[in-house]
C-alpha cells in the first residue's frame, strides 16, 4: 500500500512539473553587438548570443567605429609652435617631433637670448643649472588613438610634448623620488625647469603677466601625451570645470577643436599637488604609450 502510495506521489509531481515545462516560453536566442561608446550602435564584428540583452551590447550592428573613441582632431596641431614642431600624417599615424626650442619666455634662456628674462617666480637660489638648448623628441601616436584594456604607469623622461614644443614630464624627479615643493620653487611661470635632457615642465603654468602662451586654469591645449590623447587646461570648452573626469582626467566631451563631437582628451586635473603647484600630468595613461624617441 505505501509502495501505491509513494508510486502515485511520483506521479503527481512528474505531471507537475511537466505541464508547468509546458507552459514555460521557449528561449529564442538574439545576437547582441558589443556598444563600447554607449551610442546605441554596436559593434558587427564582436558579438554575443543570448536570450536576454547583455550589459554593453545592444541588437543594432551598424556602428563601424565603436573604438570608444573618435579621430584626434587635426585643428589641434595648429596650437603647436611652428618654429619647434612638425607634425606629418602618414596613413592612420601622426608624428609629432620637436626640437624643444620653445616660444615663451624664461629665465632658463641664455642671457643673450631675446626670450630672456629675469625671474618672475622662480627662486634663482633653487633653478636648475643648464639653459635652454635644442633637443630632438619624436612621438608616433595612431591618429584613431583607442582606451586600453589597462592603464599604464608613466615612466621618468618625457611622456608627451606640449604646444612650446617642450617635453611634458610626470610627477617624479628622479627614479622613486617625487617632486617636492622645493625644487617646485626654482621652476619658471611656465611650470618648467632644465635637466639632464634639457628644459621641460612638470607643472602647469602660472597666472603672471609674462605668461602670453600656456595654459592657465582654462580650456586652451596644453600638448599630446604619449597615447595619443590630448591634454587640456583645468576647465572644458564651456569654460566650467568637468566634473565626470576618471581617475587620468580623462573624459568623453567636447574640445575647443573637436567640432562638437564627442572624443576622449585629458584633463589637468583642478587640485593642488603640493602648495599652490598644479601638476599637468601626475596619473597613469589610459590608452597604449608610445615611446618618445
Amino acid at each position: 500500500m505505501k509502495f501505491l502510495k509513494y508510486s502515485l506521489f511520483a506521479l503527481l509531481c512528474l505531471s507537475i512539473f511537466i505541464i508547468s515545462c509546458d507552459n514555460e516560453e521557449p528561449c529564442i536566442e538574439t545576437t547582441w553587438y558589443q556598444d563600447l561608446d554607449g551610442d546605441g550602435l554596436g559593434n558587427p564584428n564582436v558579438s554575443e548570443s543570448s536570450c536576454d540583452q547583455i550589459d554593453g551590447y545592444v541588437a543594432n550592428s551598424s556602428d563601424v567605429n565603436d573604438t570608444g573613441v573618435n579621430p584626434t582632431p587635426v585643428s589641434a596641431f595648429d596650437e603647436f609652435n611652428p618654429d619647434a614642431v612638425t607634425v606629418s600624417f602618414d596613413g592612420e599615424e601622426i608624428t609629432i617631433s620637436s626640437n624643444a626650442l620653445i616660444n615663451h619666455t624664461s629665465p632658463y634662456w641664455e642671457e643673450g637670448s631675446s626670450l630672456y628674462i629675469e625671474p618672475v617666480v622662480a627662486d634663482a637660489d633653487r633653478m636648475s643649472p643648464g639653459a635652454i638648448r635644442e633637443g630632438s623628441y619624436t612621438l608616433t601616436v595612431s591618429a584613431f588613438p583607442e582606451l586600453a584594456s589597462t592603464s599604464t604607469s608613466t615612466g621618468l623622461g618625457a611622456i608627451g610634448i606640449a604646444v612650446s614644443g617642450a617635453p611634458i614630464f610626470n610627477d617624479e624627479e628622479g627614479p622613486n623620488v617625487a617632486l617636492s615643493a622645493n625644487v617646485a620653487s626654482g621652476f619658471d611661470y611656465a611650470g618648467g625647469h632644465n635637466g639632464p635632457t634639457g628644459y621641460h615642465y612638470h607643472l602647469e603654468s602660472q597666472d603672471v603677466p609674462e605668461n602670453t602662451t600656456l595654459s592657465h586654469d582654462d580650456e586652451k591645449l596644453v600638448g599630446i601625451m604619449q597615447d595619443g590623447f590630448l591634454l587640456y587646461g583645468r576647465r572644458d570648452a564651456d569654460g566650467e570645470y568637468p566634473t565626470d573626469l576618471d581617475e587620468s582626467g580623462g573624459h568623453f566631451g567636447v574640445t575647443p577643436h573637436s567640432n562638437g563631437e564627442e572624443i576622449y582628451h585629458y584633463h589637468i586635473i583642478n587640485e593642488f599637488y603640493t602648495g599652490s603647484y598644479v601638476l599637468l600630468f601626475g596619473v597613469d595613461l589610459k590608452g597604449t604609450p608610445n615611446s618618445i624617441m
